[in-house]
């Protein structure tokens, strides 16, 4: 057994961490942030009260102020193939 043998599920298990997926912040969680945002807090401190990620953090506040808004917004995409009804079919 050698000192390498190992590498493969080490990059394997990293690139899998990397494509997960994580759920989106509720709207009241993101005007939780934008609330304490406007009271005077830093982004860090922000992200250590509501337990979230500087960058999340950062993401909020950055699309807040640009759009004037916390909702989810639109994105982009190709249309579905099938409408809602066909699909219920």
């Amino acid at each position: 057994m050698g000192l390498f043998d190992k590498a493969p599920t080490l990059l394997r298990i990293s690139s899998e961490a990397l494509t997960m997926k994580t759920k989106e912040l509720t709207k009241q969680v993101r005007d939780k942030v934008v609330e304490k945002y406007e009271a005077g807090l830093g982004y860090k401190k922000i992200s250590r009260a509501l337990n979230i990620s500087l960058s999340t953090i950062k993401s909020i506040i950055r699309k807040w102020k640009e759009y004037g808004t916390t909702a989810n917004l639109p994105r982009g995409g190709r249309p579905p193939k099938l409408k809602s009804r066909t699909r219920r079919k």
